[in-house]
């Protein structure tokens, strides 16, 4: 697997970057992306140690979904926080993270990321639309571990 420098170029995080700002136009949910060369314990429980890191479960609504990949574990974990999984049932989460496993087997990672993006933002949207005063309560930019 490349090296998280080179999972991705920087074209690619900017157009992922704009697509989590274009997502998130339509919801008051928040989606974050998490990118990790590798993880030494189970993968599950080190995304929801990376989402309460990123302070992602402050959100108002509880209402965001993390993206968190780990590059040579060749794996990826979708987490959504309490008032996500408390609406929406396991189907999302299953059809989303077919779209997005069906790309990086493929070596498009960018686009997994995308697709997996656009399908969290359109659940949100409809669960948690945009509201007037609603503002951006967290960073869109990639982080690494």
């Amino acid at each position: 697997m490349p090296h998280i420098e080179d999972f991705l170029t920087q074209q690619e995080e900017q157009e992922i970057i704009e697509a989590i700002r274009i997502a998130e136009r339509e919801t008051s949910g928040e989606i974050r992306v998490h990118i990790e060369q590798k993880c030494n314990m189970e993968i599950y429980e080190h995304a929801l140690e990376v989402f309460h890191y990123l302070k992602m479960d402050n959100t108002k609504e509880q209402n965001g979904v993390l993206i968190y990949v780990a590059v040579d574990n060749k794996a990826f974990v979708i987490y959504g926080d309490k008032g996500i999984n408390d609406i929406v049932g396991s189907d999302f989460w299953n059809s989303t993270s077919d779209k997005i496993a069906s790309q990086f087997k493929k070596g498009n990672f960018k686009q997994g990321l995308i697709d997996g993006i656009i399908e969290a933002g359109k659940v949100l949207a409809l669960h948690f639309p945009w509201k007037h005063g609603d503002h951006n309560e967290l960073d869109n930019s990639i982080s690494k571990g």
